[in-house]
């Protein structure tokens, strides 16, 4: 039995492709966003809160229960808890909202873990010249001690923000028009499922190695600077 693809079909609704990869942008670069703000954040209060006073300790066993809670249930889970389990409290979301709150929330707590790891490989020699110049705790968070941290584990980084990209495909279940979306919705209208996803999976395939590369040059051109990831290892 021989098999006629028609790509042509799928090409035709190029405006709904555009939307789905517009929207799939939109959503990777708000949790790319926040969720660096998040982990970063919580990667400070893992290595530098103070575990010698109460308020210290909960802020550290707090940041210590997300990060376990989000790494170890499926990001399907939360983006439903979310969407369909806050309603139950009177919090009401559109899809996109609850897909980007599902998706910095995600990504916030793989970002602890890889950022803490390069906060924790910064010489304390670095901190103690900074102590000495005078430098209040936060010059020093981000101007002596961030910059070299990043640079140290950006890779990682830029690989788990592709990874929430790529997982963004399921908030199509709860109708956000990202990019799965739109090619569930072609192939309902012309029955070309095989079609449909093939060009969804290349253009997957393209925003990642695409994205992978903008971030890296983002990352040497604008956040660490002279860290580069070559002195950085």
């Amino acid at each position: 039995m021989s098999v006629q693809l028609d790509f042509i079909a799928v090409l035709e609704q190029w405006p709904l492709l555009a939307r789905g990869v517009a929207w799939t942008l939109i959503l990777t670069a708000s949790g790319a966003v926040l969720g660096g703000v998040l982990g970063i954040a919580c990667a400070w209060v893992r290595v530098y809160a103070s575990d010698r006073t109460l308020p210290g300790r909960l802020l550290r066993a707090a940041v210590l229960a997300y990060v376990e809670v989000i790494r170890n249930t499926p990001f399907i889970v939360q983006l439903f808890f979310i969407f369909f389990g806050l309603p139950a409290t009177g919090v009401k979301l559109t899809p996109e909202i609850a897909s980007v709150i599902a998706m910095v929330i995600n990504l916030g707590a793989y970002a602890t873990e890889i950022v803490r790891a390069g906060l924790e490989a910064t010489p304390r020699g670095q901190t103690d010249a900074a102590k000495a110049l005078g430098l209040s705790r936060l010059q020093m968070f981000r101007l002596i001690v961030l910059p070299p941290a990043l640079a140290k584990v950006w890779p990682a980084v830029v690989s788990q923000i592709i990874i929430v990209m790529l997982g963004s495909a399921v908030c199509g279940q709860i109708s956000t028009e990202e990019l799965s979306y739109a090619a569930n919705l072609i192939q309902s209208r012309n029955f070309r499922a095989f079609e449909a996803f093939i060009v969804a999976t290349l253009l997957y395939l393209l925003l990642a190695v695409l994205l992978r590369h903008f971030l890296m040059w983002f990352g040497t051109r604008f956040l660490f600077g002279r860290f580069n990831l070559v002195g950085a290892r």
